[in-house]
């Protein structure tokens, strides 16, 4: 992913010039070009729309699908809603958690893999369930663990 790059940045508030609500399709843009939402960003997007940066942090941070830091080339999303942890998802996902050796939210060391939590995939009749690059995945289950770990090693 590119470095910060105010200049870019400028471009995306600029699209959204006017939009009530701009808020939220900037910090999505921006994540989308640099991979997260640096810190950086929050004061510039601050200035730009006349908020306060606590605003706009409170924004970032309030939501899981913003990350302040670049993710892995594969980012798997964990379900930890009701239904997932009611079909077993904690102790699947802490056996993931640990054949990776990260904890929630965290990137293997060399890059591949980030696995963050996320509340609901709408996938509760198949819990417990993940999306790994986007795709959903159902019914997880210790073969599973293992197919993740040889698509996250590509």
């Amino acid at each position: 992913m590119p470095a910060w790059d105010e200049a870019q940045a400028t471009d995306i508030i600029r699209r959204h010039d006017g939009r009530e609500g701009a808020l939220l399709p900037i910090l999505h843009d921006v994540q989308a070009a640099f991979g997260c939402v640096p810190a950086e960003a929050v004061p510039f997007i601050a200035q730009a729309l006349n908020l306060s940066r606590a605003e706009v942090h409170g924004v970032v941070s309030f939501y899981h699908d913003f990350r302040d830091h670049p993710p892995g080339r594969h980012v798997l999303k964990l379900c930890r809603a009701e239904a997932c942890q009611s079909m077993n998802g904690e102790a699947l996902a802490e056996r993931i958690l640990r054949h990776f050796g990260l904890e929630w939210g965290g990137t293997t060391p060399d890059g591949r893999l980030t696995i963050e939590a996320t509340y609901c995939l709408g996938l509760c009749a198949c819990a417990p369930s993940a999306m790994l690059d986007g795709e959903p995945m159902a019914r997880l289950d210790d073969t599973s663990i293992a197919s993740i770990a040889l698509e996250a090693g590509r």
